[in-house]
């Protein structure tokens, strides 16, 4: 399977409507899940990613029960997108191959298939069938802090062999300092370049993700995730927005409107917003001890079921 042509320098994928559904207790409406595919796909956004949280079958007692089915909402997302395809997120152990099917005949176009950053032996099978239903695949190599830059290259190899099309570092923690994210983003580039694109998830809680992605461009990588007001797990994932805004100072193509951007996230996403993703003591801390990001809002939840306050120094 070669890589698909790119339309542009980069290619952002624009994670709202996925990563977001953790900030949002995967409590996305149908209706607001209409109203950012419309305007994301009138920005210009390639690949827009719709599933609950945790990807395709997350809707559960264990991950959190999502508001609306999420066929539904993949659904309304390609009777809405014009031009931009349809990205899913299945998680092998949460989501099955029958789920990938459901979400094809949904409309998805894309799988973006996770596994630990050490654990890509599990993915294969989900490749292979991606394949078969005709999708394009990517694959994320989550918590990427957690093994080295050559290893990382070796995971994503066994990806690429599968049938994955652009293997990602994924930076599930936001724990990525600018070097060492530099060294995976070289490692994987090296090893699967000249077979795939190789994709950069950034997360905001040391406050890199938008400085790291500037890097992953400037070392080749050429699939970057972004979020309308930055919603996404931890601190939230780096701004969509923003990413255009700057690479579009930067003289990188994008083919994205920075303006129309701008407009989808003041008027469009930030007003269904309970809680804005930020920099705060809990997901700093997340970033700092390389916690994964998803975990902030159930900790959150428990901590104040059982009274106990999130500082240790103030006891509980």
């Amino acid at each position: 399977m070669s890589r698909p042509a790119l339309r542009d320098d980069v290619r952002i994928i624009d994670t709202t409507l996925r990563d977001g559904s953790h900030a949002m207790a995967h409590r996305f409406t149908e209706q607001q899940v209409r109203d950012t595919v419309r305007a994301l796909d009138g920005a210009g956004v390639e690949v827009v990613e719709v599933s609950h949280g945790d990807g395709i079958g997350g809707s559960s007692f264990n991950y959190g029960f999502s508001h609306t089915e999420e066929m539904t909402l993949i659904a309304a997302a390609r009777d809405e997108a014009r031009q931009a395809k349809i990205a899913v997120l299945l998680v092998p152990g949460i989501g099955t191959v029958d789920d990938l099917k459901r979400a094809r005949d949904a409309g998805a176009d894309m799988v973006r298939v996770a596994t630990h950053c050490t654990e890509a032996d599990v993915s294969p099978q989900h490749f292979a069938a991606a394949r078969e239903l005709g999708m394009e695949t990517a694959g994320f190599l989550m918590m990427a802090h957690r093994t080295s830059p050559d290893d990382l290259a070796k995971q994503a190899r066994i990806m690429v062999d599968a049938g994955c099309q652009a293997p990602y570092c994924t930076d599930s923690a936001g724990a990525l300092l600018m070097h060492e994210a530099r060294a995976r983003f070289e490692a994987l580039v090296a090893e699967v370049g000249d077979e795939a694109w190789v994709g950069y998830h950034g997360h905001q809680n040391m406050s890199f993700g938008v400085a790291n992605s500037v890097i992953a461009q400037e070392v080749g990588v050429r699939y970057i995730d972004g979020s309308l007001c930055a919603l996404g797990a931890g601190s939230g994932n780096s701004p969509t927005e923003v990413l255009a805004a700057v690479f579009d100072r930067l003289g990188v193509s994008t083919g994205l409107d920075v303006m129309g951007l701008l407009d989808a996230a003041e008027d469009v996403v930030r007003p269904y917003l309970d809680r804005w993703p930020k920099m705060d003591r809990n997901a700093i801390v997340q970033g700092w001890a390389g916690v994964y990001s998803s975990f902030l809002l159930p900790a959150e939840a428990a901590a104040e079921a059982d009274g106990a306050h999130p500082d240790p120094h103030l006891g509980g």
